[in-house]
């Protein structure tokens, strides 16, 4: 089988990373990082004129009508940078929500950029991110509980709230404004939030009954984003290895020249290829709903968080002290990987569910 990208997804990847340097470099992203908002107005109307955040959304409704693997493309290009903004949350999460949802009437906006949304699913706890939702809808809508890491939150127009209702089943609220509070977070390229619902009003939308399947469905995707986002980081931190050995001297020779490094090097190398083959599988799975659908989702999830934390940490002691510092990149490639690690499952539960689905 070839799994190799088509000219078009990599002519899609040229696009990406020539945009992304040329709008949003290292500039850009040390600026945002001050920014309460984490974004500006003028380069996220950019990105939707260019139609990646209607990248998943149907024609129909405004989008591109295109799947998971091109998204892949995109997100490994948006990793490299440490991209800020509410792309994942707004054009990823939200958008893979809304979708599978059905909440069609949301669409549109999210394709142009009118409408930034994001989706509060995480709370408190470690393991199932589905089974550990704790906050309450009545039968009006009304959403008692709180959601500590909602990504955009505190910026984003709509908030796609799960919450469980009466008999254990779940169901997506949708609130307006939700107006959370921003909270300081460990990728300081990514903005975080805590919402607090208490006796918040919330619209329900979807399908009647238990949505439990839907969302599970709807994690997995995002998992397979924050898959391909953190193998663009780690490649990124690969090259940055591979450059600064080459140009620091000790000993009156390139440090490249180093057993010792060439060992770091290559096994980054080794863990990075498997962390990219794993995610390409994963996306494909779930654009042809493959059988092995979620179990490559598990498989993904749980070897990339684990071996991201390795490439970008062995990044930083290649670069030695300098690697430490806030100037040199290392340290924003290390925090990105770390924080996708933790977001909707971290890698030892992905494992164990993998071994779950494997003896089942």
């Amino acid at each position: 089988m070839d799994f190799t990208f088509s000219p078009d997804q990599e002519a899609l990847r040229q696009t990406v990373r020539s945009f992304l340097d040329d709008q949003a470099g290292r500039a850009y992203v040390r600026a945002m990082i001050d920014d309460e908002r984490g974004f500006t107005d003028e380069l996220w109307s950019r990105v939707a004129e260019m139609g990646w955040l209607g990248l998943l959304i149907p024609e129909e409704h405004g989008g591109a009508g295109l799947n998971l693997i091109d998204l892949v493309v995109v997100q490994e290009e948006m990793g490299r940078l440490a991209f800020p903004g509410p792309y994942l949350s707004s054009a990823i999460q939200a958008t893979s929500a809304a979708t599978r949802l059905g909440v069609t009437d949301l669409l549109s906006g999210l394709a142009d950029g009118s409408t930034r949304a994001t989706f509060a699913l995480e709370e408190m706890g470690a393991g199932d991110p589905i089974e550990r939702v704790a906050t309450r809808a009545d039968s009006s809508g009304a959403l008692d509980g709180v959601k500590p890491v909602v990504l955009d939150g505190h910026t984003a127009d709509v908030a796609l709230v799960v919450a469980r209702e009466d008999g254990g089943a779940l169901g997506t609220y949708l609130v307006d404004r939700p107006g959370a509070l921003a909270v300081p977070g460990l990728d300081v390229t990514r903005k975080l939030s805590r919402l607090v619902l208490d006796g918040t009003p919330g619209r329900r939308v979807g399908p009647a009954g238990d949505q439990t399947a839907l969302l599970r469905r709807v994690v997995d995707d995002i998992n397979v984003a924050l898959c391909a986002e953190t193998v663009g980081a780690c490649d990124r931190a690969l090259q940055m290895a591979i450059d600064y050995s080459k140009a620091r001297v000790q000993f009156d020779r390139p440090i490249a020249t180093f057993q010792a490094i060439k060992h770091k090097i290559v096994d980054m190398l080794h863990m990075l290829e498997l962390c990219r083959v794993g995610t390409h599988y994963a996306a494909w799975t779930s654009v042809v709903d493959d059988p092995a659908r979620e179990a490559a989702a598990a498989m993904a999830k749980g070897y990339v968080g684990e071996a991201a934390n390795t490439i970008t940490a062995e990044n930083i002691q290649v670069h030695g002290g300098v690697g430490f510092t806030w100037d040199v990149d290392c340290h924003l490639l290390f925090r990105r990987a770390k924080q996708n690690d933790v977001l909707y499952g971290q890698s030892g539960w992905q494992r164990q569910r993998l071994a779950d689905l494997v003896l089942a």
